[in-house]
C-alpha cells in the first residue's frame, strides 16, 4: 500500500513538473522581498490577489469538488482577477500517514456521506475521487499551477476541522492539538513536497495564532524555528509570519524583529474582519470607527511596512449574502485603506459551500464569492468593488515617472476621470487620469490646465482652468480623512459627494456629529499614489 502511494507520488511530481515546463507565467519565479514590496526574479513588483480555497477540514479535501471540475474551479479563480490562491491545509495531513493515505472515497465514507455526494464527486473529478488525501491535495495545487495561478499553503489548524474559536486546542504552541515539533515536522514535509514546484510561491506558517498560552516569548522561539525550517526544506518560498490574538495583533514587533539566518523571503500577516471593531461601527460615528480602525491597524501591524516588511492581508471579507450597516462601513474604510497602501492579500473565501462541516452536510459559506452550486459568483458588484485592488499601483519594476494620483470611491470601486471637455464621472480606476494633489489641496489633470473645481451646494462638480491659486481647495477632513471638504463662494463647506446616478456633486459634509447612524459612504474617497503604466 506505502509503495503504491509512492510511485503515485513520483508520477504526480514527474507530471506536474513536466507540465510546469510548459507553461508561460506573467511572473518570474521564485518570488522574494524588495524591502516591503513583493517581487519576481526579475525585480518587478508582484501584487498578490488572493482568495482563500479551503482545504483543513475534516474531510481534509479542498471543498466544492463535489460540485465543479478541480481546473473549472482553478480557470474560473484567473477569470475573476486572482493570480493566487492561499490553500489551506491540516498539519496532521503531512504528519500523519495514516491519514494521508487515506483516499478521499474513505474520507467521504468515513464521515458517513452519502453515496449521491460520492457520486457527485466522483462525476466531477473522477482523477481525484480514488487518491490519497495527500496526491489529492498536490493534484489541487497541479491544477492551479497549469492554470498559471501562484499558491501560498496556509497551515490552518493541526487536527482537521473548523477553525477557530479561543479554546480548540488547535491555538497556541503546547495546544492539545498543537505539538511544536510534530508542526515544524509537518512545515519541512510540505516544503519538501512543494520544492520543485515553482507555483507554490510562499508558505503561512500558522493561521491566526491564540488562546490562553499565546505570549511573545514563545512566537519567537517557535516561529523562528518553523521560518528557518521551511526556509532550509524549501529556499524558493516566501516564508509568511502570522501575529497573536487571532492574528491582529504583530505590535511585540516594533521593538524586538525576528532574528533569521535569512533575508529577501520574509513576509508578515494580518487578519481584518469587521466583527473585530462591531462596538465601534455600531455605536460611534463612522468617520470616527473608520479612522480608529486604520490607526489601530497601522500601530498594531502597519509599521512593518516601514520596517521595510511586505505586510500581507491573510484574511478579509464580508457576508455576500447580506451585509449589515457596520460591514458596508468596513468594506469602505478597509478599502480605502488597502488602496493607500498598496497591499497584498487574500479574501476569505472563495468556498460557496462546504461538503461537510463540523457534521453537517452542504451548509452554506455567506462569505463565499461563489454561489453553494460553485457555479456563479454571488454578487458582481462586489468583484467590481475590489478590482483596484488586484493590479499593483506601486512598486519596483512600475516607471516612476508615471508617478500620479488616483481619486478612489471605495463605495463604488470606481475613480473619478475626466468625460466631455469640462465634466468628470466615475469609471473603471484602470481608465483613470493621472491626477495630482498640489500642497494646497488642488486636484489637477497633469500635463493639462485643468482641476476638479466645485461649483455649488447640491451641483455638480467639473473642470476649470481656473487653478493655481484659485482652485478648489479639497481639503481631507475627519478622523478617517476620506472626506474631501471644499469651502464655497459663499464661505459654506460642502463635501464631494456622489449622487444616486453616480454624478459628482458637492453636498453638506456627512456624518462630522456624533451621530453613529448616518453612512458617509458616498462621500468617502481616498487619494493615492498610482505609478501603473496602465493608468493613464
Amino acid at each position: 500500500m506505502g509503495r503504491r502511494h509512492s510511485l503515485i507520488n513520483i508520477f504526480l511530481s514527474i507530471f506536474s513538473l513536466f507540465s510546469l515546463v510548459l507553461l508561460p507565467t506573467s511572473h518570474a519565479l521564485p518570488l522574494s522581498t524588495n524591502s516591503r514590496w513583493i517581487v519576481d526574479a526579475k525585480g518587478q513588483r508582484v501584487k498578490l490577489a488572493c482568495v482563500t480555497w479551503a482545504s483543513h477540514l475534516e474531510l481534509v479535501v479542498a471543498e466544492g469538488l463535489n460540485k465543479q471540475p478541480v481546473d473549472v474551479i482553478s480557470k474560473k479563480i484567473k477569470e475573476l482577477g486572482f493570480n493566487c490562491v492561499r490553500l489551506t491545509w491540516p498539519i496532521y495531513l503531512a504528519s500523519n500517514e495514516s491519514l494521508a493515505s487515506l483516499t478521499v472515497r474513505q474520507s467521504f465514507l468515513n464521515a458517513g456521506l452519502s453515496a449521491s455526494v460520492i457520486a457527485e464527486l466522483q462525476a466531477n473529478n473522477p482523477s481525484i475521487v480514488d487518491l490519497s488525501l495527500i496526491n489529492a491535495f498536490q493534484a489541487v495545487v497541479s491544477s492551479l499551477a497549469k492554470n498559471n495561478v501562484m499558491v501560498i499553503l496556509d497551515n490552518h489548524v493541526s487536527k482537521p476541522g473548523w477553525c477557530c474559536s479561543y479554546s480548540d486546542g488547535n491555538g497556541f504552541f503546547g495546544d492539545k492539538y498543537f505539538n511544536p515539533d510534530l508542526w515544524i515536522k509537518g512545515l519541512t514535509k510540505m516544503a519538501t513536497l512543494f520544492r520543485n514546484n515553482p507555483f507554490v510561491v510562499g508558505m503561512s506558517l500558522r493561521n491566526e495564532l491564540r488562546g490562553p498560552k499565546q505570549n511573545a516569548n514563545d512566537w519567537y522561539r517557535y516561529m523562528q524555528r518553523g521560518a528557518e525550517a521551511v526556509h532550509e526544506a524549501n529556499p524558493n518560498v516566501l516564508v509568511i509570519l502570522s501575529g497573536l490574538s487571532f492574528d491582529t495583533n504583530l505590535s511585540f514587533l516594533r521593538e524586538q524583529p525576528v532574528s533569521l539566518s535569512f533575508t529577501g523571503k520574509i513576509v508578515f500577516e494580518v487578519h481584518k474582519y469587521s466583527f473585530a471593531d462591531t462596538f465601534e461601527w455600531e455605536t460611534k460615528n463612522p468617520n470616527e470607527a473608520c479612522g480608529k480602525m486604520m490607526s489601530d491597524l497601522m500601530k498594531m501591524s502597519g509599521f512593518l511596512l516601514d520596517q521595510g516588511f511586505p505586510l500581507f492581508v491573510g484574511e478579509w471579507g464580508i457576508n455576500l449574502v447580506k451585509q449589515s450597516e457596520s460591514e458596508q462601513k468596513y468594506l469602505n474604510c478597509f478599502l480605502a485603506w488597502a488602496v493607500e497602501h498598496d497591499l497584498d492579500w487574500a479574501l476569505w473565501t472563495l468556498v460557496g459551500s462546504y461538503t461537510f462541516k463540523s457534521g453537517v452536510v452542504g451548509s452554506s459559506e455567506y462569505f463565499g464569492l461563489l454561489n453553494e452550486n460553485w457555479t456563479q459568483v454571488r454578487d458582481k458588484t462586489f468583484l467590481q468593488r475590489i478590482s483596484v485592488i488586484q493590479s499593483p499601483l506601486q512598486g519596483p519594476g512600475i516607471p516612476y515617472y508615471n508617478k500620479h494620483k488616483i481619486i478612489f470611491h471605495p463605495s463604488t470601486g470606481l475613480c473619478i476621470l475626466k468625460n466631455t471637455v469640462m465634466g468628470v464621472e466615475l469609471g473603471n480606476c484602470s481608465e483613470s487620469n493621472h491626477w495630482s494633489y498640489t500642497a494646497n489641496n488642488i486636484l489637477e489633470i497633469k500635463g493639462s490646465y485643468l482641476c476638479l473645481q466645485a461649483q455649488g451646494l447640491n451641483r455638480p462638480t467639473r473642470l476649470s482652468i481656473i487653478c493655481p491659486g484659485r482652485g478648489t481647495d479639497w481639503t481631507p477632513i475627519s478622523d478617517s480623512k476620506l472626506l474631501l471638504a471644499a469651502t464655497l463662494s459663499n464661505n459654506t463647506t460642502a463635501c464631494l459627494d456622489v449622487d444616486s446616478h453616480n454624478n459628482l456633486i458637492t453636498t453638506t459634509c456627512k456624518c462630522t456629529s456624533n451621530d453613529n447612524k448616518c453612512d458617509p459612504g458616498s462621500q468617502w474617497f481616498k487619494v493615492a499614489d498610482a505609478f501603473d503604466k496602465q493608468l493613464h
